[in-house]
């Protein structure tokens, strides 16, 4: 923490001891909860992520990424197998071990995103941390099931902090580590275009977000990897699974459709979700514009506040897995995290948004996970909820769009609850 923030924690009458005891005793209870789930072995590691462990540590460890076709991932999570394999740890430990440490780093950048809505209020950051830990997703995902899901988010919540800290160069560059780990991170690319297009983050910062993801595939071109191979792997990945909807809580549990029309049904639904998701997203760079326009006399306004930026990238994350195709259980992962960032940055208007998204995206884990609560399960239940998650981000949105307020205080620019403080406040400066 910051001597701005350990000075604004004194003056609140906040001990920062006690807060950094607090952050501990909750570091060391989420990191318990973990433990106990370590010895679970799932069907993906049974069927995947296991072979692909033994393979690398019967072939040479690093060396055994010359031939990387072994997997589906991309090599940047499979560096780190590799380095599993000269550790004195067993597979399933290990693997899961990557994963639960990135859900402490994961944690640590809501803590810093909240922080800079609330640099008087630190509890409220530790808090919105804290809630992450423990949502049941995050803990099943890596705890249990051992999933990268925490890696790659990771990198799009801490592109997210780097944009609100005006580096769109550093975003961009963690936006491309986290394609790198995960195909899923184009999720929120959406409200990256939008970003883009209403000039918050420049054009020439993409190429960071090129070069990051080129350059975590050099290793493994120097080792003897094909780089065809390499830069494609994402378009071999589209075809691995038929069906509409793999639990997910998804438009697709409201489709039905015979099994021989499925191709043709998810071509169709590529298409459409392709169209809704780029009609969204020009209604917002018009919204943007008009309030640009209407704000164009106010010194110091910015038309992208915080709160706008967070909110499009929550509508992002949960739009697209929801019109998609194809969608697992587990991508709405991104949309659990940030709901809850933010629910702290507006937390009269969407206090209850974590709520739906979680009760939809877990209970969707339970779906998989415990065959034996799956008759009390309904998916179109929780698409519904999902749904109604949606739309209640979108009307945030668009409130928020519409309110022009006449003040540039640092909260007040942002909407929802303003701390009683008559006069801007310097931001802390955390480590990068």
């Amino acid at each position: 923490m910051s001597d701005i923030t350990t000075e604004e924690s004194r003056r609140d009458g906040v001990d920062p001891i006690v807060l950094a005891l607090a952050a501990a005793a909750a570091v060391l209870a989420a990191l318990a909860v973990r433990i106990l789930l370590l010895d679970s072995e799932s069907s993906d590691y049974y069927y995947f992520l296991g072979p692909w462990y033994r393979y690398i540590a019967e072939n040479g460890g690093f060396n055994a990424l010359s031939h990387a076709d072994f997997s589906d991932y991309n090599v940047p999570y499979l560096y780190l197998m590799a380095a599993l394999t000269y550790l004195p740890v067993t597979a399933l430990a290990g693997i899961k071990w990557v994963s639960i440490l990135f859900d402490l780093a994961l944690a640590s950048y809501v803590f810093r995103i909240v922080e800079l809505r609330w640099p008087q209020r630190p509890w409220r950051a530790l808090g919105a941390a804290v809630v992450v830990l423990f949502l049941p997703t995050v803990v099943t995902n890596s705890g249990w099931w051992g999933q990268a899901d925490a890696i790659f988010t990771t990198f799009l919540v801490g592109g997210v902090y780097h944009l609100l800290r005006d580096r769109p160069t550093w975003a961009c560059a963690f936006f491309g580590i986290a394609l790198a780990f995960k195909l899923q991170a184009v999720f929120l690319f959406p409200a990256l275009l939008v970003l883009v297009l209403a000039n918050r983050i420049p054009w020439r910062s993409l190429f960071a977000a090129v070069a990051a993801y080129v350059a975590l595939d050099i290793p493994a071109f120097l080792l003897g990897a094909d780089p065809w191979q390499l830069l494609t792997v994402y378009t071999r990945q589209p075809d691995t699974y038929k069906d509409l909807t793999l639990y997910a809580p998804s438009v697709y549990q409201f489709v039905s459709v015979p099994q021989d029309a499925r191709d043709t049904a998810r071509g169709i639904g590529v298409v459409v979700a392709g169209v809704v998701v780029l009609a969204l997203v020009g209604l917002a760079v018009w919204a943007l514009r008009q309030a640009g326009a209407a704000a164009a006399g106010q010194a110091g306004r910015r038309v992208l506040t915080d709160t706008r930026i967070l909110l499009l990238a929550t509508a992002s994350a949960i739009a697209v897995p929801f019109l998609l195709p194809s969608m697992h259980e587990r991508y709405f992962y991104i949309a659990d995290v940030l709901s809850v960032i933010v629910a702290f940055q507006l937390p009269r208007q969407l206090w209850y948004l974590p709520v739906l998204v979680q009760l939809s995206s877990f209970g969707s884990y339970l779906k998989f996970i415990n065959r034996d609560v799956d008759p009390y399960l309904s998916m179109p239940a929780h698409g519904v909820l999902m749904l109604f998650a949606l739309i209640a981000v979108l009307r945030a949105t668009v409130a928020d769009l519409r309110h022009r307020p006449t003040v540039t205080l640092p909260h007040q620019a942002d909407g929802g609850e303003t701390p009683p403080t008559p006069a801007p406040i310097p931001r802390a400066t955390p480590a990068t």
